[in-house]
């Protein structure tokens, strides 16, 4: 079977504590309740994708553990009918985050275990029979196998990359946001092999070296600059930025685009959490409908919005229709 596009990468099991305050070193504090939920590139994209466009024939390339978050996981992603996942194996401790949350701030604290994703190299990604025509891979820099050095192509990740344009497959990075050095050593050699790259200013600005925000505030006269430079890193058809403000991008022929983000009433916002995916599932479902740039951006904008208006990261999504009908009556003041 052909598929549309073909998600491989991160599988996370986030376990969410809640807590009445964040303990003082060797302190005790009572976690009061505990909720579970599936993230990471592979479940955000590949849900949001299955429910922007119900029929498009998708796959999942990744791994889960062999254990009870790994069946969690597999037991979520089998709820969407058009993901494909015969080619998601199961083996050790599937990765997970444990999520320390104050329960009256909101405020939030990160632990996590890479566990399976890890075991995803360049000879675990069956880019060899592979039939699709889109690869998305998510996300470097959280990917052990894939991020590690490789003598011929700079890292495994652009191994693979590069093996699936070979194949005539086009291909979409993502990175994870990491408040790190690495990433001018370990994205721009795939980029050489990548067709789409969407990544937010933070990402943006540590991948090129071009300051993109200051005190808090976008220097959106940058972006053009940024862009001009992941292009010249190898991106053969778009890189994007997106942004609170706006999201823009060049496409393969230089060309510039840009589209604002919806205006949002207030308490509309529920949840940040997995809207960059979202904006990368409606990038990616216009790029497979050949869209222009353009239009792309406009349908990415529209469903990172309606992300937002639920605390989980996939829940709000709808398809691409109802998708572009709210961003019309956002746009309308309606």
């Amino acid at each position: 079977m052909k598929y549309a596009i073909a998600l491989a990468g991160n599988i996370v099991v986030d376990s969410i504590k809640y807590i009445d305050q964040y303990p003082g070193k060797l302190e005790l504090t009572a976690i009061k309740r505990v909720e579970r939920s599936l993230g990471g590139a592979v479940p955000n994209v590949g849900m949001d994708l299955a429910k922007l466009a119900p029929a498009l024939p998708l796959k999942a390339v990744g791994f889960a553990g062999a254990d009870d978050n790994g069946a969690y996981a597999l037991e979520t992603l089998a709820r969407c009918p058009s993901l494909d996942l015969t080619d998601i194996r199961r083996a050790g401790l599937n990765s997970f985050t444990d999520v320390m949350t104050v329960e009256t701030t909101g405020e939030r604290t990160f632990f996590t275990f890479k566990g399976a994703d890890s075991l995803l190299t360049p000879e675990t990604l069956p880019v060899d029979r592979l039939d699709c025509d889109i690869l998305h891979v998510g996300y470097a820099l959280l990917l052990d196998g894939l991020d590690a050095p490789d003598a011929a192509y700079g890292t495994g990740m652009a191994r693979v990359l590069a093996a699936a344009q070979a194949r005539g497959i086009r291909t979409s990075l993502d990175v994870v946001s990491e408040n790190s050095d690495r990433y001018a050593r370990i994205v721009p050699p795939a980029l050489k092999y990548a067709d789409y790259f969407s990544v937010n200013e933070m990402e943006a600005g540590r991948t090129t070296g071009v300051a993109l925000t200051e005190g808090g505030r976008l220097l959106r006269d940058n972006l053009p600059r940024a862009l001009e430079k992941l292009k010249a890193m190898g991106v053969r058809r778009w890189a994007v930025i997106h942004t609170p403000e706006l999201s823009c991008g060049l496409d393969e022929a230089g060309n510039y685009a840009e589209a604002e983000t919806l205006p949002l009433p207030e308490g509309f916002i529920k949840g940040s959490v997995g809207a960059g995916d979202a904006f990368t599932a409606g990038l990616l479902l216009m790029a497979w409908r050949g869209t222009s740039l353009r239009e792309a951006l406009e349908a990415a904008n529209a469903a990172a919005a309606l992300s937002l208006s639920t605390p989980g990261a996939t829940e709000g999504m709808k398809s691409m229709e109802e998708t572009m009908a709210f961003a019309a009556a956002m746009r309308a003041g309606r």
